[in-house]
């Protein structure tokens, strides 16, 4: 089987095309892979990869656009489905796996309109406007907060589960400003730096591109050693290390952290479209395996609060019981059902 797996922007959605190519070349199927000039698609998939054949196509987002950015947007986009509908074709696809974000919406409807089978992820509790729109065509609607998805549990990689073990006692802290950089998440791990020094607790803190001088510079200010990064592909290595984490909501990341039995106080990005990163962590927290406090609620003070916690190793331990493991390989085993 031939599968093409689409979508991306945003490291969330690119983690999810990176966990189901693996499954499916393991499996022994051929991957190809459709995504955008923009975000992080060329980061992640240009160069080594599993995928056979890469392509990146000059697309942008919509919904943020007004006016005439809509009507180009949308051009951009009419143009990117004919360039998808040649490579599908060209590479003789069996099916499509759209994994959400921008970049999926050419692929998603060259499958469509050639009649070929269309598989969708949705990373997120609230689901994306594209996937809305897809979902009535698709032959599975996969979620990890949809009763009725037929495959429970959210893909991620192999390594998340091969690394999971529980935290019993806080060591060291991640504080994961993403790979643009959270500037909240970054000031609070700087507020409370001195506090974790004096306890004795690691710092490990990825704080984005964009702002990592401003953080190093302020991190030597205040005479406190960590071990920083501005952008790396180490991750699993750096949260198998963790025993808490400090992280955005986005879904990846927090299905990344749960596999691995890390548990995390989240702190929701608040303009995330439908708020969906407050409802992912919601999720968490509603069954009791992490914390989420929102940006304007006293961070220093509740995330303190939450280190004093002696609950770390009950979280953990709830957070290995809930961690599907194979959610990818159970995705590939679905298409391959489907399309046969």
């Amino acid at each position: 089987m031939k599968l093409c797996v689409t979508g991306g922007g945003t490291g969330g959605h690119l983690m999810i095309a990176e966990a189901i190519v693996e499954a499916a070349v393991a499996d022994g199927h051929e991957s190809v892979f459709i995504g955008s000039t923009k975000g992080q698609d060329r980061k992640y998939f240009e160069g080594d990869s599993a995928f056979s054949h890469v392509y990146f196509l000059e697309t942008t987002g919509v919904v943020n656009q007004k006016g005439l950015g809509k009507l180009k947007a949308l051009y951009k986009i009419f143009k990117a489905f004919l360039r998808s509908r040649k490579i599908l074709k060209e590479q003789k696809v069996d099916a499509v796996y759209s994994v959400g974000g921008f970049s999926a919406a050419p692929a998603s409807f060259a499958a469509l309109s050639l009649g070929k089978p269309l598989f969708i992820h949705e990373q997120n509790a609230v689901t994306g406007r594209l996937n809305g729109l897809l979902k009535p065509f698709a032959k599975s609607f996969i979620s990890a907060y949809d009763e009725n998805s037929p495959i429970k549990g959210y893909p991620v990689k192999e390594i998340f589960y091969k690394t999971a073990h529980l935290r019993e006692a806080l060591q060291t802290i991640i504080f994961l400003g993403g790979s643009h950089g959270a500037k909240a998440i970054n000031d609070l791990a700087l507020e409370v730096a001195w506090k974790l020094k004096k306890r004795g607790i690691s710092i490990i803190h990825q704080a984005g591109e964009a702002d990592y001088e401003r953080v190093k510079e302020a991190y030597e200010k205040l005479g406190v050693e960590v071990e920083l990064y501005a952008f790396t592909k180490d991750l699993p290595e750096l949260i198998k290390r963790a025993d808490m984490a400090v992280s955005r909501s986005g879904a990846s990341t927090l299905w990344e952290l749960t596999t691995n039995g890390c548990p995390a106080f989240y702190v929701p990005y608040p303009y995330a479209a439908g708020d969906h990163q407050y409802y992912n962590a919601k999720f968490i927290v509603d069954n009791e395996m992490g914390w989420c406090v929102r940006e304007e609620d006293e961070l220093k003070s509740k995330l303190l609060a939450a280190i004093k916690e002696t609950q770390l190793e009950k979280k953990s331990q709830k957070l290995l019981e809930y961690a599907k493991k194979d959610v990818a390989n159970q995705m590939i085993k679905d298409v391959e059902e489907k399309v046969q």
